[in-house]
């Protein structure tokens, strides 16, 4: 059994972000999103690996709970959830201290940065991103 390693992105709501309404523009969440994933793979993959590749969005499933408003202390949790070929399906849930402001289910294709061409991502890469459990004894 595996389990994936989340990550948290701290974000900081700024007045570009500001709608007419006087909240976050839901269009907001995706660049936040965007966001998230690509600093959850730079900082689980190894700097020669997350170098070779970029990476495309592919499909955004977002559910809005509750609004974001300036000067909130916004953290999105990045979960990689599978990956198949050289898609990878990821999970995210948008938050304001214990409110759940957005999940987000989204999809991305893996480029490699040279070719510009879909590229699979290694058994031994994918092992960064989740933590083996360790068997248990049971007597």
């Amino acid at each position: 059994m595996t389990k994936a390693l989340s990550h948290l992105h701290h974000i900081g709501v700024l007045p570009a972000d500001i709608d007419f309404m006087g909240h976050v523009n839901n269009a907001r969440y995706l660049n936040w999103v965007q966001d998230a994933v690509l600093a959850h793979w730079n900082k689980l993959a190894p700097p020669e690996t997350a170098a070779k590749y970029l990476w495309v969005a592919l499909k955004h499933e977002i559910t809005y709970r509750k609004p974001a408003f300036l000067d909130d202390q916004v953290i999105a949790s990045v979960v990689l959830e599978k990956v198949q070929g050289a898609r990878s399906f990821y999970d995210t849930v948008i938050k304001r201290g214990e409110d759940v402001l957005a999940e987000v289910k989204s999809s991305w294709c893996c480029i490699d940065a040279e070719t510009l061409r879909p590229a699979r991502i290694a058994a031994d890469v994918q092992a960064y991103f989740f933590q083996k459990d360790e068997p248990k004894l049971i007597l």
